[in-house]
């Protein structure tokens, strides 16, 4: 049996008012993941360990299984790995988004969006004037970029951008990590201390600043009624993991396949044994070219054991508090991946095991992530279904699977535990 989980980035969220009180997977038009979730099973599962922030890593390596408390190093390190930065020993790289400040405030975490190829700008400008031996800046997609400090140390206080819209920056600022302040380093060690490495980074920060305000890049965009891209935000260092590769946990995955837009899934996908596949019109946006995912993923299929199709969409619609554009990647994500994914492998000889489910709730009236269980389903030829008729955050309560956590859903789905009904 083949394998594919197809994750909707953030898709769950909270009842909303003006919906009746119905969360968004409740009220959207989803025939699809509802058919799945009437002929399978469906669960809950607790994505962010205790102690993790609900991080889109901390999530996805959860949902494949992995014990943060060994192998958790922050995004910058995984999306190393994703734009080919191997990072060598003593080395601690920072995922540095751009984003735009308004006055003294965090306007948003993406500028607005900016392009790959606008960004790519502004981030060899930056290495122009900001880089050197010991702090080099890298491009990665659209907003998402790395910053690589040789010798930083990863013990500081960092905030994600897009936790804090509309808040002001400089209280946001980097802090190293209560009880670190006064740490030394040792004599003849290159290193920095958590303070010096939190002091170079706000150095970075403000300086960037005076750079980016009026590059002519910026000065277009702003002529153009755009935001303007006039800030970096380094945040979740960390250095090279250890981990372990799928196939060696599950043997029957001799091949494996990872499709996302956003250099953190692939890199998450590099270090568990997945080749990466890039697709033509993926964006990490609502304007995703899903049915190119699709075709990638269907193909994909046709030669691996594994597939991870990771779609971002939902996750930015909630960011941007969107309830109606939210609705459409769900309903998207249903109709334009889903559905035609189903209908093209229902009557494969060889069948297809399909899980669906977001890595963790980002709600529309929040803004940004939670740690809550998300829902999940599990369908292939064959299972024993169980009652539930819809899939949305209330429904899979009344779930076979009931709660998981850990390992216990990847496991369940690649078939190594039975639960009964």
């Amino acid at each position: 049996m083949k394998h594919l989980i197809i994750l909707g980035d953030g898709m769950a969220d909270w009842p909303v008012k003006s919906l009746g009180d119905k969360t968004l997977l409740q009220h959207a038009r989803t025939p699809y993941m509802d058919k799945l979730a009437a002929m399978g099973r469906t669960g809950r599962l607790k994505t962010v360990a205790d102690g993790f922030h609900p991080g889109s890593e901390v999530a996805n390596m959860s949902v494949l299984g992995y014990d943060l408390s060994k192998v958790y190093e922050g995004r910058g390190p995984l999306e190393a790995a994703s734009i080919g930065v191997d990072l060598k020993p003593g080395e601690m790289a920072m995922r540095c988004n751009i984003i735009c400040i308004e006055g003294e405030h965090i306007k948003n975490h993406s500028s607005g969006h900016i392009t790959t190829e606008e960004a790519d700008v502004l981030v060899k400008y930056l290495q122009e004037h900001l880089g050197n031996e010991h702090v080099r800046f890298y491009t990665g997609v659209q907003y998402r970029h790395l910053l690589v400090i040789k010798g930083g140390d990863k013990r500081i206080d960092c905030t994600p951008p897009h936790d804090v819209p509309l808040k002001p920056f400089r209280p946001l600022l980097v802090k190293p990590v209560p009880g670190t302040e006064n740490i030394t380093v040792p004599e003849g060690d290159a290193g920095l201390t958590p303070q010096q490495t939190a002091d170079l980074i706000n150095d970075l920060i403000l300086r960037s600043q005076q750079l980016l305000k009026n590059h002519p890049l910026n000065l277009e965009r702003v002529a153009e009624g755009k935001d303007p891209a006039n800030s970096i935000w380094p945040w979740s260092p960390g250095y090279r993991p250890k981990m372990e590769r799928l196939s060696d946990k599950f043997p029957q995955i001799k091949r494996g396949a990872v499709i996302s837009a956003v250099d953190l899934i692939n890199g998450i996908g590099y270090y568990a044994g997945l080749r990466r596949l890039t697709v033509e019109g993926a964006t990490g946006l609502y304007d995703t070219n899903y049915e190119n995912k699709v075709a990638a993923a269907l193909d994909a299929l046709a030669t691996d054991d594994f597939v991870y199709l990771h779609i971002e969409a939902s996750d930015e619609a909630g960011h941007e508090g969107n309830v109606d554009l939210k609705l459409l990647t769900i309903e998207n994500l249903d109709s334009r991946a889903v559905g035609p994914v189903y209908e093209a492998v229902k009557g494969w000889d060889e069948p297809v095991a399909i899980a669906v489910l977001p890595d963790h709730p980002t709600p529309c009236e929040l803004r940004t992530h939670t740690n809550e269980p998300v829902p999940f389903l599990v369908w292939y030829p064959g299972i024993e279904p169980d009652s539930v008729q819809s899939f949305d955050e209330m429904s899979v309560r009344e779930g076979s699977y009931g709660l998981l956590k850990e390992d216990e859903f990847i496991n369940e789905f690649m078939g190594l535990t039975n639960y009964s009904i």
